[in-house]
Parts: structure tokens; C-alpha cells; sequence
């Protein structure tokens, strides 16, 4: 039997320095990138950023077809490590309590909604676009066949 994939050191090990690097990149983006008018640009773009990268990560990997050990790899590596640690749930409910205590409640509640509405279209942006990139892969392969 297989061991669990949460107690293989190396795939932990692989999480990890995902993380590491994920949580680096932000850390750049945002000293690169300023609030601008009370609006934390730099983790609105951090979290809509890692939300299309993740699925278009994880359609493609997923249009594969099996899980292999390195597609696992990839999903791990990339997916939970470097987009777990690029992208900041914390820091997004950090900064509306900031916005709430301070009295702006109105800029709160929709730097929440944009986060979350241009997440998820974004996460949808990426999984459509795996999709029709590997719809005109197979239209490709299956023209090179008919050929």
C-alpha cells in the first residue's frame, strides 16, 4: 500500500519550498506594489493572479488523465506550495478588518466582493483557457492523423 501523500518527506519537502518561493514572489509584489487609495492593490493582484494560474494549472493537469508521480509533483509543487504561498487568504481578512475598524465599511465590503467575484472568474478564466488549449491540441493532433 501506498504511503499517504501528506507523510511522504519528500512531497512535503516539495510543498515547502513551493511555499517558500510562493511566499517570496508575493512578498516583491508587494513591496513593488503600493496601496493605492486605502486599496491593497498588491494582494488584490496576488489573489487574482493565483487564482487563474491555479486553475489553469489544475484543468491542464487534470486533462492529462491519470495522476502520475510527476504530474503530482507539479500539482503539489506549484499548486499547494508556490500558489498556496503567493496567494494570502489571511492577509485578505486582515485588511478588510483594518478597513472595517477604521470605518470604512463601504470600501470593506467591496474590496471583499471584487476579491472574491474577480477570483473566481479568474479561476474560471484559467480553467477555460487549459480547456480550449487542449481542445485545439487534440483538433491539431487529430488533423496531423487525417493527414
Amino acid at each position: 500500500m501506498a504511503r499517504p501523500v501528506h507523510l511522504d518527506p519528500a512531497l512535503v519537502l516539495l510543498v515547502a519550498a513551493g511555499g517558500a518561493l510562493g511566499t517570496a514572489a508575493r512578498y516583491l509584489l508587494i513591496t513593488a506594489v503600493p496601496p493605492h487609495d486605502g486599496w491593497p492593490v498588491a494582494t488584490l493582484v496576488a489573489n487574482v493572479t493565483g487564482a487563474f494560474l491555479l486553475g489553469l494549472l489544475l484543468e491542464t493537469l487534470v486533462r492529462r488523465g491519470t495522476e502520475t508521480l510527476g504530474v503530482r509533483q507539479v500539482r503539489l509543487g506549484a499548486g499547494t506550495g508556490f500558489l498556496g504561498g503567493f496567494t494570502t487568504f489571511s492577509t485578505l481578512a486582515v485588511e478588510t478588518e483594518r478597513h472595517l475598524a477604521d470605518g470604512a465599511v463601504g470600501q470593506g465590503l467591496v474590496y471583499v466582493a471584487a476579491s472574491l467575484v474577480l477570483g473566481l472568474g479568474a479561476c474560471l478564466g484559467g480553467v477555460v483557457l487549459a480547456a480550449a488549449r487542449q481542445r485545439r491540441k487534440a483538433d491539431r493532433a487529430s488533423r496531423a492523423e487525417a493527414s
